[in-house]
């Protein structure tokens, strides 16, 4: 099944975000070369793709896991999270109808 793992960022995470970002992008690469990852990426703090240095405000992730569980767990090793770049992870089911 597909679930989202909704995140919202610490204030000025920035720094925190550029340290541990290339260790979340192979958990992520991981899970594309399984064919489990359907979109990832963070939501800028400001209404533009490049928000410079104001940073990012969470990220979201929709993949697939065997479970509400497994995804969590895996939501729980995320880098971010042990970097505390994140306040706060929801992980929800997920259920897909468009596209």
């Amino acid at each position: 099944m597909l679930y989202a793992i909704i995140s919202e960022d610490v204030q000025n995470s920035l720094p925190k975000r550029q340290t541990a970002r290339p260790a979340h992008l192979t958990r992520l690469e991981q899970l594309m070369t399984q064919g489990r990852l359907i979109v990832a990426g963070p939501h800028p703090a400001l209404d533009t793709e490049d928000p410079g240095e104001a940073g990012f405000s969470g990220s979201l992730i929709i993949a697939e896991f065997a479970s509400l569980e497994a995804a969590q767990e895996w939501a729980n090793a995320d880098p971010y999270v042990q970097a505390g770049v994140y306040r706060k992870v929801t992980v929800k089911p997920f259920k897909k109808v468009y596209p």
